[in-house]
């Protein structure tokens, strides 16, 4: 009995040493979407959310879970901001920027030789929405919000760690609630008008950056698969976090990157009373 104890328990040891140098690991777990076609946006949503339009997406692989402040912590170690939720390892990583995502990965890059992104709008829209398994839920995963979100009435007024809710169709977790993710497009109210058709990037200027799939602060604002929110990509926001993607394939498709933030008069003054509208204050 001793001998088998203790063969049992450096197995323990050995499985929970795995664990930990796997949490170390700075490269994400990602899950594979198959490209395909989709209709994007809701004619029962937003102005913004109109007209409806058929995107065509190529593969690509994105986040499983949200990137995690261990995660944000094993690249940034330099990064001496303090998440509004500091110590929970496991917790989504928040007060970041736009910005200061894409200093992340280019250093995780860089380190791990891959070529990680943020997702674009219609990919993040596609990916929550279940790629071509999609069974057409009106949040990621779920008809329930409360089934796969942490949001006002159940998050107690904090984010929670990844992965504890409900995952959607293709096995994502957290796209509906817990922080909003920052995706690589500009926002423009007046995008789908114009919307290229095949792996659309988004405006090619703009003052605001999108985010989705809303978060534990505000009630139910963004947490239908759908709804587009914008926020400035030089605020650190409690609420605001992300996930990253890559393509499945070579090439330059999809590689949206960090600019300056450019200007049209009259979408950057509309962006800015629907941010303005929508309280989105970094805090």
């Amino acid at each position: 009995m001793p001998g088998g104890m203790g063969i049992f328990g450096i197995s323990c040891i050995l499985f929970l040493s795995t664990r930990f140098i796997s949490a170390q690991e700075p490269n994400p777990e990602m899950v594979f979407v198959q490209g395909g076609k989709f209709k994007m946006g809701s004619i029962m949503g937003s102005l913004d959310e109109q007209p409806v339009h058929e995107v065509v997406l190529h593969d690509f692989y994105i986040g499983k879970y949200e990137i995690t402040q261990q995660q944000w912590r094993l690249i940034m170690d330099q990064d001496t901001n303090k998440c509004y939720f500091e110590g929970c390892d496991s917790c989504p990583v928040e007060r970041v920027s736009w910005y200061n995502v894409y200093e992340f990965i280019g250093k995780l890059n860089k380190k791990t030789n891959m070529n990680y992104r943020l997702p674009t709008e219609a990919e993040w829209e596609f990916a929550a929405r279940g790629g071509n398994i999609s069974k057409g839920y009106k949040y990621s995963g779920s008809n329930s919000d409360t089934s796969v979100a942490w949001k006002v009435g159940n998050s107690n007024s904090m984010t929670h760690p990844v992965g504890r809710k409900k995952p959607n169709e293709l096995g994502i977790y957290d796209m509906t609630g817990n922080v909003y993710e920052w995706c690589a497009d500009w926002y423009s109210p007046t995008w789908y008008r114009v919307s290229t058709k095949n792996n659309p990037t988004g405006p090619k200027e703009g003052v605001f950056c999108i985010i989705r799939g809303g978060s534990w602060f505000y009630d139910y604002s963004g947490l239908i698969v759908t709804a587009r929110e914008s926020a400035n990509p030089s605020f650190r926001y409690g609420y605001i976090g992300f996930r990253l993607c890559r393509s499945a394939t070579h090439g330059t498709q999809n590689q949206v990157g960090p600019e300056k933030p450019r200007t049209n008069v009259r979408d950057s003054r509309d962006a800015l009373k629907n941010a303005t509208y929508k309280k989105f204050i970094g805090f």
